[in-house]
């Protein structure tokens, strides 16, 4: 009985829940047709006559995934007939982040409007948060979705024959109604805090003594649990662990002398750019807490172009000695320069399996790991239950089938999600665990491009694009691995090492030739954090950090367009930006006293959040959310009475939460009306793109 099976995705997690799906629907009698939301070609929603499940993700603070841009627009569409899916039966299952504002919100737009188009559930809407653990609703979602699925063939076509699939699919969930959103939510919250032991038909029942794992229970006791070891009451369950996952890759590896690869992914749909590095200036002093970069990059070769506002990808390596040791590692050293040759294995049992794209043919295995493969991603239960049959060690392996199991929930969010574990942290805390080749490239996404916001205006710097980064630094909590940099920041830094200038004005001399090491970009899809068509209307920027990034190239746009325009009707500016410390990371400081000085920047407001207050002045404010409810009254003005946007940038989890929040009251105070009122007010603002965020 087949199924249409669509996933919307912006970074592989949908995609990877619905091939899980996919391959589950064999066991219980299904077939899934599957594909991504995005290849339109390939399904016709107006004539499909069977059930639909939809995986959709969410990305930054609410938005939808690319893929899903152009399905959503379509089913948009204001002509369409309110039962124009009338047809249509669903299930949608929504992945998101409760940190964030707006939760799910990429799957419960869909979801609104699938309702709104007369289309129907079979099953109800599950909602997961990886704030606690996607799984913690994503495997009872799917568990229940087969008695869901059975009984709704059953009822639509009535055959008798469908029975003994809605018994297979019924034993194999611990419940046959339909999982409500309310009992998900619970189960996010509580699954945390408790072991569950019960059994399951479908899952892999392992009871091993502790005899058998060579630990005694005193032995155990005497350690904290890490990565690498668990203590009662989990390394005494009995654990229920996940389905092995077929394997499907065939990998050869020859010597090869070929061409040089190029760096330009192959399967980007964008446009790349190579482009030369034209500045490197550190922004933030020496002593700073975070080490701030700006650099600039000379695109008058090009015809890449950009609006301030707009953001773009910068295609960056893994980091090489990273490579060296996971090829060390591997025992593969000495063939790091052999050509990789992929095959599906002719007997795999993986349903639909396929080459990845994103592994070019005829590449080196150096090229592979270090242009191709997120060697930094968190690994999956699914890559961890793989591991557990390449490791020797039974205490090893025993640790592998905890953290993968129903009961090791809370550790795995603790020890590897949590804590950013990746392959190489496994491979240092399991040293019997030798995985094939084969084995990372089945599991191991596609290295990612990292976006970076437009810092410049072309109008002011023709021929050239600046952006700010800092540069990431984080340790792990589960290994002794020295301190990491971000994979893309890292890069950078080292490439523009030698030169780097200090945080001066002073331009390199006309015949000062400089070193211009050349990276790879693409521009990212349009997007509506510009600035409004209409000058006259006043705006509102909150950016603390490298969140002012954007707003540098709104100001040099603003003081183009005035410049052009000396007569024109031009809005107020409001700036609210924060930093640790006025001398240490106060950012384009001189710039935004030249913007203000010239009347483009109205109204300019900074936070220092560790600076003390100087003798008896008023203390500032700590963040920007503080300074934002100083102006209230300024703020409630620009917003409700004179049609202005607001612009938020930087950091989602916290500060473009805590802005939100304090809109939220200002609204509610200022116009009199309760929270929930103020909400939808500030909702329809985001509807009407006068509340634009651009935040990670």
């Amino acid at each position: 009985m087949r199924f249409l099976l669509l996933y919307a995705t912006q970074r592989g997690q949908a995609k990877a829940i619905a091939e899980e799906i996919s391959e589950k629907a064999v066991a219980y009698g299904f077939s899934a047709d599957l594909h991504c939301i995005s290849e339109s070609h390939k399904y016709d929603l107006k004539t499909e006559t069977a059930p639909l499940v939809v995986v959709v993700s969410t990305t930054g603070d609410g938005d939808l995934p690319d893929t899903a841009r152009k399905f959503v627009k379509a089913i948009q569409d204001k002509t369409l007939p309110g039962d124009f899916f009338a047809h249509l039966w669903y299930g949608l299952l929504g992945l998101g982040d409760s940190e964030y504002t707006y939760f799910c919100n990429g799957g419960k737009i869909i979801d609104k409007r699938f309702q709104e188009l007369g289309a129907q559930r079979f099953y109800d809407t599950g909602h997961a948060d990886d704030c606690v653990g996607l799984e913690l609703v994503v495997e009872p979602w799917i568990n229940g979705l087969w008695a869901a699925l059975a009984k709704h063939f059953l009822l639509s076509k009535g055959k008798e024959g469908m029975n003994g699939t809605l018994t297979m699919a019924s034993n194999a969930s611990r419940r046959t109604d339909p999982v409500t959103p309310e009992l998900l939510h619970i189960e996010s919250q509580v699954g945390l805090l408790r072991l569950d032991d019960s059994r399951r038909k479908d899952a892999e029942v392992l009871e091993q003594s502790a005899v058998d794992r060579g630990q005694s229970n005193t032995l155990v006791a005497d350690f904290e649990p890490s990565l690498a070891r668990s203590i009662p009451p989990l390394s005494q369950a009995s654990l229920n662990i996940p389905a092995l996952p077929p394997e499907y890759l065939q990998v050869h590896l020859e010597e090869y002398f070929g061409q040089e690869e190029s760096q330009a992914p192959v399967t980007s749909v964008d446009p790349i750019f190579h482009v030369p590095i034209s500045k490197a200036v550190q922004l933030t002093m020496n002593d700073a807490i975070k080490t701030t970069l700006l650099i600039e990059l000379d695109i008058s070769k090009t015809d890449f172009s950009y609006q301030p506002g707009d953001a773009f990808n910068v295609i960056c390596p893994n980091s090489d000695s990273e490579v060296q040791h996971l090829l060390q590692r591997l025992q593969l050293t000495d063939r790091r320069e052999h050509c990789v040759t992929l095959d599906v294995k002719a007997d795999t049992k993986k349903k639909g399996a396929a080459l990845p794209q994103h592994i070019p043919e005829k590449c080196s295995l150096q090229f592979l790991l270090t242009w191709c493969l997120e060697i930094r991603a968190v690994p999956k239960k699914a890559f961890l239950r793989a591991l557990v049959d390449h490791t020797g060690d039974g205490a090893e392996k025993r640790r592998l089938q905890e953290l993968c199991s129903r009961q090791g929930a809370a550790d795995y969010n603790r020890f590897v999600r949590d804590s950013r574990a990746c392959l190489s942290d496994l491979l240092l805390a399991f040293p019997s665990c030798q995985p094939p080749l084969s084995l990372l490239l089945e599991h191991l996404p596609k290295l990612q491009p990292r976006p970076y916001s437009c810092a410049s205006s072309s109008l002011f710097h023709p021929g050239k694009l600046h952006f700010i980064f800092n540069i990431v630094e984080f340790g792990s909590d589960t290994t002794a691995v020295a301190l990491r940099k971000g994979v893309c920041t890292g890069w950078l830094a080292t490439l523009v090492e030698s030169v780097l200038q200090p945080n001066t004005h002073a331009s390199r001399a006309d015949g000062e030739k400089a070193l211009a090491p050349e990276i790879s970009i693409s521009p990212r899809a349009t997007n509506f954090f510009h600035l409004p068509n209409d000058p006259s209307v006043p705006i509102i920027m909150v950016g603390p950090g490298t969140g002012i990034a954007p707003f540098i190239g709104f100001l040099q746009h603003r003081e183009k367009l005035q410049e052009h325009h000396p007569d024109g009707h031009f809005g107020a500016m409001w700036l609210f930006f924060g930093c640790r410390h006025k001398d240490r990371d106060y950012l384009f400081r001189e710039e935004l006293k030249h913007f203000l000085k010239c009347g483009i920047l109205t109204h300019l407001k900074v936070s220092f959040s560790r600076d003390a207050p100087v003798g008896e002045e008023e203390a500032p404010a700590k963040y920007v959310q503080d300074s934002i409810q100083r102006h209230s009254k300024q703020v409630a003005r620009v917003l409700l009475q004179e049609n202005g946007h607001v612009y938020v940038c930087g950091d989602a989890k916290n500060m473009a939460k805590d802005v939100n929040d304090v809109l939220v009251e200002i609204i509610s105070k200022e116009v009199g009306v309760e929270k929930l009122e103020a909400m939808k007010t500030l909702a329809t603002l985001k509807e009407e793109k006068r509340y634009l965020q651009d935040i990670w």
